[in-house]
């Protein structure tokens, strides 16, 4: 257990750092892309390239976790990143956008690892407070992601003293936060395997768990069964199943309702925040406030995004998945309807700005805390590693396709298009709820054990035979 407490500090410590260097600059990116090419409609790809690079990264990375341990992942991943603000830095100073855009591809290694290190808390953890796990690690980027904004114009200060572009500054900050990252990343013991399945950790499809996506009554989830109770009865890995390939992967979520649903929660959160949040600071720099007062803003947002993931979590482990992420749909909603009142309204207001878009990080953080728990609970262990590096990154190419839209949404249609850009994800997103809230535990209802879930094609055929 004290071993466990320590690897999880040092998972808490990294993200804590990343968070810092994360938010440093991120207020200020799309600003600097603005400035080098002279065009608001670049300063989402500015962003762009952060969640892009971060989505090209994630499955790499999380296929290095599967082979060689979270520890080499991690850190190469916030290694990357530290590189990543040095090559941005290098971009600025030489006004060289395609240099620039490459350092910030970079930096979103480091949102990928941060992404990672979630389900590497799961890992360590009792299979009954995994969300809780998982969530103080999401946690720890609060108090980093909000001192990182802090920072823009004290950094701004340091990059002029230094005869650096004023913009440019906070990334300095950022690199050497990504530095300590990796720092503590590397002090990881090997033994934090990825997509570890604990000892009488219940199986998809088992009767006993109380998690979603037991209903499933195909061949696949049979066999997952086999596997988890194979699992339960050794103890060992060599009776493991081998890790899922990723189309197989990606096969066994698309057949199965929940898992499917799951992972587009996840990828729905990403891109509906990701399409409001580059173009925050861009609308309130057109709307004249000052940087300081933009700085203010994001810290609000990402406070939202990570503040009450512990709540989140313990909701998840309590209450299911289900009502997390139903919650979130809900945040959602009056943070766009927020995001409309401010966009019709002859001038934008500090308050209004500041609460939707806390609003705006709270309903991401209830999807990604919901989903990712939901997809954990979803899927057996062997199907794991490649799901969760396959919804990272499709998260992250989601929101970087959001994130090269925004521009070109705001100059042609404001910050009231930008909302209804995301009033449609949403749209998707409980399209795909449909079929799976049946098969979900909730509150007062446990979700239909395996065998009766199975019972129910073989009886339709029976009523069918019996009907001709």
């Amino acid at each position: 257990m004290t071993s466990h407490i320590r690897e999880q500090a040092k998972l808490i410590t990294a993200q804590l750092l990343s968070g810092a260097g994360i938010a440093s600059g991120y207020a200020v990116g799309g600003l600097l892309a603005e400035e080098i090419t002279g065009q608001t409609s670049m300063a989402g790809f500015a962003q762009m390239s952060v969640i892009l690079g971060a989505g090209l990264i994630a499955y790499p990375l999380a296929v290095l976790a599967g082979r060689s341990g979270r520890r080499k992942a991690l850190t190469l991943g916030f290694g990357i990143g530290t590189l990543g603000a040095v090559v941005v830095l290098i971009g600025v100073a030489l006004q060289f956008l395609p240099l620039f855009m490459l350092g910030m591809m970079m930096c979103g290694s480091s949102t990928a690892s941060g992404l990672q290190a979630r389900y590497a808390a799961v890992d360590l953890a009792d299979p009954a407070a995994a969300g809780r796990a998982m969530s103080l690690v999401v946690w720890a980027t609060t108090v980093g992601s909000v001192l990182g904004p802090s920072f823009t114009a004290p950094g701004a200060h340091l990059g002029e003293t230094l005869g650096m572009n004023g913009l440019a500054g906070p990334y300095l900050i950022s690199m050497v936060a990504f530095a300590l990252a990796t720092l503590s990343a590397s002090t990881l013991t090997k033994s934090v395997a990825a997509g570890t399945d604990h000892p009488g950790e219940p199986g998809v499809d088992d009767p006993r768990h109380d998690g979603e996506g037991t209903t499933e009554n195909n061949d696949g989830a049979a066999s997952a069964k086999d596997s988890a109770q194979t699992d339960k009865s050794t103890t060992t890995e060599a009776t493991a199943p081998p890790p899922m390939k990723l189309g197989e992967a990606l096969r066994f979520a698309l057949a199965r309702p929940v898992p499917l649903f799951a992972m587009i929660t996840i990828i729905a959160g990403q891109m509906m925040m990701t399409n409001v949040m580059v173009m925050t600071p861009v609308h309130m720099d057109h709307q004249e406030f000052s940087l300081g007062a933009i700085g203010i803003v994001v810290s609000i947002h990402i406070a939202g995004m990570y503040a009450l993931s512990p709540v989140f979590g313990w909701m998840a482990d309590r209450w299911g998945s289900g009502v997390v992420i139903a919650g979130g749909a809900g945040i959602f909603v009056l943070t766009i309807v927020l995001g409309v009142i401010d966009a019709v309204a002859p001038e934008s207001s500090m308050v209004l700005l500041s609460t939707a878009l806390s609003l705006l990080g709270i309903g991401w953080s209830m999807f990604l805390i919901g989903g990712s728990s939901l997809l954990t609970a979803s899927v057996p262990a062997h199907a794991k590693v490649p799901l969760q590096g396959a919804s990272d990154s499709a998260m992250n190419l989601g929101g970087a396709l959001m994130a090269a839209m925004a521009g070109s949404v705001l100059g042609a249609g404001g910050f009231l298009w930008i909302n209804l850009m995301a009033t449609f994800v949403l749209l998707v997103a409980v399209g795909f709820s449909i079929r799976a809230i049946p098969l979900m535990s909730w509150p007062g209802r446990r979700a239909p054990a395996p065998a009766e879930a199975a019972d129910r094609p073989a009886a339709a055929a029976r009523q069918d035979g019996a009907g001709k």
